[in-house]
């Protein structure tokens, strides 16, 4: 697998993209709108793509080979000299490793001046410092700079090659997957993750809205409660009797006798009964969420934007 990281705020807008597409259309995506909202690969150490064949063939298959370059710039200098300074290099993985490719780099460089396939280089430095990278690379006064570049792009890693393998595992089988492929799968994780959380936020309002029933029925016969409580030898003999006589579920029961008296006769009907029926809208909203697929998808969306915001 070698998937290039990407920009998140186009990454987001091709997700934004399929599900307006579906929602608004009812129709698929074709990955030819997705190539005018994810225009290429955002490597972090910057340079530049070479064309955009490679991008292509890697968007619609799968598999491409993206060549990239490093910025660079050619300066003046005094007695008519000229340096080539290097400010980004082609991306590698690892990020820690970019000094020692900078090392490599200018090793090599110097390899190829000893053996005369590169000719022209008078001093090579690495100017690299916590503003940024810099490698400066000067040349003889009759060598022209642009031709000597070239040569470099030719036989340093100035100018590498990013082979694209977007290789994933769907169901357990490794699949190499285009960019619409990806989107769609992970739409789909987020449809998952989306119904999941919503089933168990929905079992947890649940649970407690049946707790506030036993109380809010508890307060109904409030001194009986106590009586049959004071009345008891011990917690579990307190929690049969309520459950027979007022046909409390085990957990309401339990809720009830696990409450201090003083909390008990406390308790406010009217912030009990608020609570519950905000929690009868909640319960509501979660299974009209996992009714519709709208619904998720316009969920999605909304954390897709926020994503993209923050």
């Amino acid at each position: 697998t070698n998937i290039p990281p990407h920009n998140l705020r186009e990454t987001i807008d091709g997700v934004v993209k399929i599900i307006d597409n579906q929602v608004e259309e009812d129709r698929d995506t074709e990955i030819d709108e997705l190539l005018e909202i994810v225009k290429g690969p955002d490597f972090p150490t910057g340079a530049a793509i070479l064309g955009r064949k490679g991008i292509d063939q890697a968007y619609r298959t799968g598999r491409g080979k993206i060549k990239v370059r490093a910025v660079t710039n050619i300066e003046p200098m005094k007695n008519g000299k000229q340096r080539i300074i290097v400010t980004e290099l082609p991306y590698m993985v690892n990020k820690a490793r970019l000094i020692e490719k900078i090392a490599r780099l200018i090793e090599k460089i110097a390899d190829l001046v000893k053996e005369k396939r590169i000719d022209g280089i008078t001093e090579l430095r690495d100017e690299s410092d916590r503003s940024g990278m810099r490698i400066c690379i000067e040349t003889r006064k009759d060598v022209n700079a642009n031709v000597l570049l070239k040569q470099l792009f030719k036989h340093t890693q100035l100018q590498d090659t990013f082979g694209v393998i977007m290789l994933a595992l769907v169901d357990n089988q490794p699949k190499v997957l285009n960019l619409k492929e990806m989107l769609v799968h992970y739409l789909n994780h987020q449809k998952d993750v989306v119904t999941r959380r919503t089933k168990y936020e929905l079992n947890k309002a649940k649970e407690r809205a049946h707790i506030l029933e036993g109380l809010l029925k508890a307060l109904d016969y409030i001194d009986e409660v106590i009586e049959i409580i004071r009345a008891s030898k011990n917690v579990a003999e307190a929690r049969d009797n309520l459950i027979k006589r007022f046909e409390f579920s085990q957990a309401q029961a339990q809720a009830i006798v696990d409450m201090r008296l003083r909390a008990l006769t406390g308790l406010e009907r009217e912030k009990l009964q608020n609570e519950y029926d905000e929690l009868e809208k909640f319960i509501a909203r979660c299974e009209q969420i996992l009714a519709s697929n709208e619904e998720q998808l316009a969920i999605i969306k909304q954390e897709c934007m926020d994503l993209k915001a923050k």
